[in-house]
């Protein structure tokens, strides 16, 4: 496809090979001044690695790599950067220990003014106002980055890259921790760059962002180039079906339509924290209530209400008829209500632990021995069969879960609830951070434990996920439900119509 963008990088025939895999194969790649082009592809596609290439981290096996019209060898991640290409991680590089103005100037401090064996703190204070200006943070250079909310930390983060005089800024998954007011930030400072002249690559599983954003669209499969897409040729199913080699509508598996049946978990009134009413909503054995929302609707905040993480302020709920109202996580735990937390890396998994003790961890004194003296074969076994039922791609339980995939990550979330036979299954959003194929399985799963009879209460941010997944729908706004939508009645425009206060409830 003809790029109107006069060209600042070609990127021709990329293969990388490592021991018994070939990461990348013939890949090319084009990014036009003053262009925004995101980068799409499943986990183990090649993106990361074709990033990597382009930042001087990896040397391609074959191919070259033309940067302002010249052929180019990034030897190192140094020589990229002095070329004028920057890399901001999805795990945001800054340093907690400094301020703000010492993470913009960190190993290039004579962008500064400074000299060798001194510091011109002041030129350096000087120089990283301008930049903050330019993105539009209004704090001072002082500031410790540990103080600083994570959309900030991102705006640091592409001060930096301007102080590099970068003209090529690659960002992965850049909105992934960032709420919807930093998300607009940044792409408002993103239509900025790109008015200078900048080339930026944008890595997103987000589909909206990317059409939202992108001028083009290059997608990768299975380490090949798929092809590319203009703005104006780009949807949501043209893109998914390059990605994984499949329709859209093939994510969602086909369930039927949910009878009536018998209530497991109901609240009334219940009041969350920060809340000046109470909601009352119910969710029935085998159905998937969705939950939509703004952030900060206080749709996060009630399910750690459900899942005995904070208390509420009044109201009550029952359990299979039962009083219901969990001091602590363990009592929510104890009769059979999980959660599997939206930051699954904080807050769901033991990081350095294996998959067996992951797995085990939250049901550790119900194991034979328990405790130090765990019989590790009960472990194995149990883990095992998660890991198989889960399909997690691992050799073995053994494997430390940092080292898994975010998709597999998430299944070993929910396999070690599933082994110990919950009875309402809570997901603040399933599949953030999770490519497509992986999404897909999930889905299956989530499928498959509704018509085991487990209640499922899902969160999530995804308007596709809400409609393609869920039986109901509960659309929140500051703190209450505003509506419960039935599947028939529930599309996009009536729930964004609802939790933006434009329909009155």
């Amino acid at each position: 496809m003809l790029n109107p963008h006069p060209t600042l990088l070609a990127m021709r025939g990329i293969t990388k090979r490592f021991p018994g895999v070939v990461a990348l194969q013939d890949v090319s790649l084009t990014l036009g001044r003053g262009e925004v082009l995101a980068l799409m592809g499943e986990n183990g596609a090649g993106k990361s690695t074709l990033m990597k290439i382009l930042g001087g981290a990896y040397q391609p096996d074959e191919g070259e790599i033309i940067l302002g019209g010249n052929p180019t060898v990034l030897f190192n991640i140094a020589e990229a950067k002095r070329l004028g290409i920057a890399l901001i991680h999805q795990e945001l590089m800054l340093a907690g220990n400094l301020d703000i103005a010492g993470n913009i100037f960190l190993g290039n401090e004579r962008a500064a003014g400074s000299s060798f064996g001194w510091l011109d703190r002041g030129g350096m204070n000087r120089r990283a106002a301008e930049l903050l200006a330019r993105v539009g943070l209004d704090l001072p250079p002082t500031t410790p980055v540990s103080r600083l909310t994570a959309g900030q930390m991102q705006m640091v983060e592409i001060a930096k890259a301007l102080a590099l005089q970068a003209h090529i800024i690659i960002m992965d998954e850049p909105t992934s921790s960032l709420t919807l007011g930093e998300t607009r930030q940044l792409f408002k400072i993103i239509a900025d760059l790109r008015a200078t002249g900048m080339g930026i690559v944008y890595i997103s599983h987000r589909m909206e962002e990317v059409l939202e954003v992108a001028d083009r669209v290059t997608v990768l499969r299975d380490g090949r180039y798929v092809g590319d897409l203009s703005a104006q040729e780009a949807t949501h199913e043209k893109i998914v079906s390059m990605m994984v080699g499949r329709p859209l509508s093939a994510w969602f598996p086909e369930r039927p339509a949910r009878a009536g049946g018998e209530v497991v978990l109901e609240a009334e009134n219940l009041v969350v924290p920060g809340a000046r009413a109470g909601v009352s909503f119910n969710v029935r054995r085998g159905e998937i209530l969705g939950f939509a929302g703004l952030v900060g609707s206080g749709r996060t905040e009630l399910m750690e209400v459900l899942f005995g993480a904070a208390s509420a302020r009044g109201g009550i709920m029952r359990l299979e008829g039962a009083p219901y109202l969990p001091s602590t996580t363990r009592d929510a735990i104890s009769r059979g209500v999980y959660l599997a937390p939206e930051d699954r890396k904080r807050h769901g998994l033991v990081l350095p632990m294996s998959i067996a003790q992951n797995v085990s961890l939250p049901d550790i004194g119900n194991y034979p021995g328990g405790g130090a003296w765990l019989q590790r074969g009960a472990e194995v076994r149990v883990a095992t069969q998660e890991l198989e039922r889960m399909r997690i791609k691992a050799p073995s339980v053994f494997r430390k879960v940092v080292n898994l995939s975010g998709g597999n990550q998430q299944k070993v979330v929910l396999g070690k609830w599933l082994a110990m036979r919950p009875k309402v299954l809570i997901l603040d959003e399933p599949t953030r951070g999770i490519d497509v194929g992986a999404k897909a399985e999930i889905y299956r799963h989530m499928a498959a434990l509704a018509a085991q009879g487990i209640a499922i209460i899902m969160v999530s941010s995804d308007m596709e996920e809400v409609l393609g997944m869920s039986d109901r729908v509960a659309v929140m706004r500051e703190r209450r439900i505003e509506r419960v939508l039935d599947r028939a009645d529930a599309t996009q425009e009536r729930i964004a119509s609802i939790m933006t206060g434009a329909e009155a409830a």
